[in-house]
C-alpha cells in the first residue's frame, strides 16, 4: 500500500507543490503549526532515518539544500526549524522520511 507521500508524488492526491527535483519534493503542510510550515520529503521511500542506509545518506546534504532555498523564498532564513520524526512515539504519523521547515514565527526553545 503506497504512503499518503508516494500518493502525492505520483500525483494521486492534490498538494501544492514549491519544490521538486529527482530526489525530493516540498510541498505546503496542510495542518500548519506556524505562518510558514512545509514538508520536504525524499521521492524514494525511506521509512525513517533511522532506517537510512550508508548508499541513501547523501540525500540528507539535498534537503538542507533545499530547506536553505525555501526559507529564503518564504522569508524565514533567519527563524526556522528543520526537524523529522522517528517512530510513531516521536509523533512519526507517515512512514516516510520528510523534514517539517517551520518558521514565521518565534518558536521557543524546545525541551
Amino acid at each position: 500500500m503506497k504512503t499518503l507521500f508516494e500518493r502525492i508524488i505520483a500525483r494521486e492526491l492534490p498538494a501544492e507543490i514549491l519544490f521538486e527535483d529527482p530526489s525530493v519534493i516540498a510541498i505546503q503542510d496542510i495542518h500548519p503549526v506556524a505562518p510558514v510550515h512545509l514538508l520536504i520529503i525524499t521521492k524514494e521511500v525511506i521509512p525513517n532515518i533511522q532506517e537510512m542506509k550508508r548508499e541513501q545518506l547523501p540525500i540528507l546534504g539535498r534537503i538542507v539544500e533545499v530547506a536553505q532555498e525555501l526559507a529564503e523564498r518564504f522569508g524565514v532564513s533567519d527563524n526556522y526549524r528543520l526537524l523529522t520524526n522517528c517512530g510513531h512515539r516521536a509523533g512519526q504519523t507517515i512512514e516516510h522520511l520528510h523534514f517539517h521547515l517551520i518558521g514565521g514565527r518565534s518558536l521557543g526553545v524546545m525541551g
